[in-house]
């Protein structure tokens, strides 16, 4: 297994700090892919995996991890990222459906949404992240000869620093519509850059766009430092969580939008594993507690 010692978070691929998350959300969604009660299907995720020499000895499916769902990473974590993959692809969908003809993607990491969903085909799809991350995913699609099924715009760029002319250049069009999706990103910025990045959105969109992201509401996040999932994580892949969290308080994202005039709704995780009928649900020292699902929508004028 990977060591314990914490990764640094400026790492610039996929072998060390946040990019290495990404590695973990692609090893969770090969899982979850495999599962027979499956929330969301993405057939490339289990290559990304075998492509890393960080995780070559993580599960792709759940018969390979020996305590199966009852690991707090392989299991309750890994369907965690199953069902937030699964909430936010209907979100894009209905979105896409409803006019936004362009994705932009906050932190893309591993994901192959412009590769696996049925979007239109005159869609386009913006993938920001920085350049190691990109290089790897391409080399590894690239391998595969998967072909998009809309046009994919690649955007290397360090949502810390400029991003906005970097995507605009890219040929993002801020007067049509859009949707934008921030998964798991927001909590590893300090503050104000997520700060800029709602504000820059909400600058950059049209009315009838749609935003939906990830955020976290502890107040003191080392309260759930040994809980069953931060502590398995830790301790089976050697990602502390924890250290790549920005520590300082988080902003209220949701309600900047909602007094700039977007609708703004927020649900805890949970509520989408009883939608669905599986997924997690509250347990005791539960560093999903906090977590809530954001979604926004830019009224038309």
């Amino acid at each position: 297994m990977a060591g314990t010692t914490p990764q640094h978070i400026d790492v610039e691929g996929v072998d060390g700090g946040v990019g290495l998350t990404a590695l973990l959300v692609a090893a969770a969604r090969a899982i979850e892919t495999h599962r027979h009660d499956s929330l969301a299907r993405d057939a490339y995720a289990e290559h990304f995996v075998r492509a890393a020499a960080a995780c070559a000895d993580w599960p792709v499916r759940i018969e390979q991890v020996p305590d199966g769902d009852g690991n707090p990473l392989w299991g309750r974590f890994a369907r965690y990222f199953g069902l937030r993959t699964r909430a936010l692809d209907d979100f894009l969908l209905r979105s896409a459906a409803a006019g936004a003809g362009q994705v932009v993607l906050l932190g893309a990491g591993l994901d192959t949404r412009a590769f696996r969903l049925d979007l239109p085909s005159d869609c386009v799809i913006f993938e920001i992240d920085r350049a190691g991350v990109l290089a790897f995913k391409q080399r590894v699609l690239t391998d595969l000869s998967a072909a998009p099924k809309a046009k994919r715009v690649p955007v290397p760029a360090d949502l810390r620093e400029g991003w906005v002319g970097a995507l605009t250049t890219a040929g993002f069009d801020p007067a049509a519509p859009s949707v934008w999706l921030a998964e798991g990103l927001l909590f590893y910025l300090p503050g104000p850059a997520e700060t800029y990045l709602i504000d820059t959105v909400d600058r950059l969109t049209a009315g009838g766009s749609a935003l939906a992201f990830e955020a976290k509401l502890e107040k003191d996040l080392q309260a759930y430092r040994d809980s069953p999932i931060y502590t398995a994580t830790r301790e089976q892949i050697g990602i502390d969580l924890l250290y790549l969290f920005d520590k300082g308080p988080r902003p209220d994202s949701a309600g900047a939008l909602t007094a700039r005039g977007w609708s703004t709704s927020m649900h805890t995780p949970f509520d989408f594993t009883r939608r669905h009928g599986r997924g997690p649900l509250p347990e005791p020292n539960d560093a999903l507690e906090g977590n809530r699902w954001v979604f926004a929508h830019k009224p038309v004028p």
